[in-house]
C-alpha cells in the first residue's frame, strides 16, 4: 500500500519533477491552481526542471504554460517530448494503421469521434457538437477537415472519443485489436489513444532524464490515471492522487491528497520546504 506523502524523508536531492495534467495537477475546473505558480518559480531558481506529461497535444501545454516560458513537457503520451522549446523526440503512426482508425471509426457512425494529431496542429472531420466540443478543450489547435486521409504524415498520436459510451468499451468494440505495431491506451473514461507501440509518458521521462543528466532517485512522479502507469517505473519518488485509479494507486509509491485539494501543490511545497 503506498504510503502517505508527509512520511517523505527530508533533503531529496530532487532534479526533475513530471506531473501529469487531467485529474492531477488541473483543479476540479481544469485549471492550474494559482499557487502552483509561485512553486514553479522556486524550481526553476533550485535548478529543478518541471515537466507536465499528458495526452493533450504539444501546443495546448505550451498554451497551459505559456506564462512560464519554454518548459520541458511530454506531450500526446509520449509522442512527442521538448526541453527548453526544442523537440527531444518524436514517435509517428504508420500510414497505413491511420487508414485502418480511420475507416473503423467512420463505421461506427457517430459512436466515436477521431482526433487526428500533428505536431502543430490536430484535425477532425466528424461536427458532431459534444465531439467538437471536447476535442477543443484539449487541442488549442484544432482544425476542421473534410477527410482525415487527405494527409497521412507526421501523425503523433489518434484520440478517440466515446460519445454514448466509455472509452473502454468503445475502444474493444470498435478499434481493438490495434493495428500491428501499434496499441490503444486508456486515457480517461472516455477517450482512448492510439500511437505506436514504443510511445508511453515513460519514454519521455526517460528522454529528459538522459538530456538533463538526471537519475531516478532524483526524479519525482505524479499520475492518477492508466496512461501513467508506465512513467512511474522511472522515478523513485512517485505519488498517486487520492482520486487515482486502483491500478496506479497500487503502483506508486505515494499517496497524494486529490487534485480538487491541489495534491501536487501540497507534496511540492512539502519537498521545497
Amino acid at each position: 500500500m503506498a504510503a502517505d506523502w508527509r512520511e517523505l524523508p527530508r533533503n531529496l536531492d530532487i532534479r526533475l519533477v513530471v506531473a501529469d495534467m487531467d485529474g492531477t495537477l488541473l483543479d476540479a475546473d481544469g485549471r492550474v491552481p494559482d499557487t502552483f505558480w509561485p512553486l514553479l518559480e522556486r524550481m526553476h531558481e533550485r535548478g529543478i526542471a518541471f515537466a507536465p506529461a499528458s495526452g493533450r497535444q504539444l501546443a495546448t501545454l505550451e498554451h497551459v504554460f505559456e506564462r512560464a516560458g519554454t518548459l520541458s513537457s511530454i506531450a500526446e503520451n509520449g509522442a512527442i517530448v521538448t526541453h527548453d522549446g526544442e523537440v527531444i523526440g518524436t514517435t509517428t503512426v504508420e500510414a497505413d494503421a491511420l487508414r485502418q482508425i480511420v475507416h473503423r471509426v467512420r463505421e461506427t457512425e457517430g459512436e466515436l469521434g477521431l482526433v487526428v494529431s500533428r505536431r502543430e496542429v490536430a484535425s477532425i472531420e466528424s461536427r458532431d457538437a459534444e465531439f467538437v466540443e471536447q476535442a477543443h478543450k484539449y487541442h488549442v489547435a484544432l482544425e476542421s477537415v473534410d477527410d482525415l486521409l487527405a494527409h497521412t504524415d507526421d501523425v503523433l498520436k489518434l484520440a478517440m472519443y466515446a460519445l454514448r459510451t466509455d472509452s473502454t468499451s468503445a475502444a474493444a468494440h470498435w478499434i481493438e485489436p490495434a493495428p500491428a505495431g501499434h496499441r490503444i491506451m486508456i486515457g480517461s473514461p472516455h477517450w482512448a489513444d492510439m500511437t505506436r507501440d514504443t510511445v508511453d509518458k515513460r519514454l519521455g521521462v526517460e528522454a529528459l532524464q538522459r538530456e538533463l543528466g538526471v537519475t531516478p532517485a532524483q526524479t519525482v512522479v505524479f499520475g492518477d490515471y492508466l496512461n501513467d502507469l508506465g512513467m512511474l517505473a522511472d522515478a523513485d519518488w512517485t505519488f498517486a492522487m487520492a482520486n487515482a485509479h486502483p491500478d496506479v494507486a497500487a503502483v506508486a509509491r505515494y499517496r497524494a491528497p486529490s487534485n480538487r485539494e491541489h495534491g501536487v501543490v501540497q507534496v511540492l511545497e512539502h519537498l521545497l520546504r
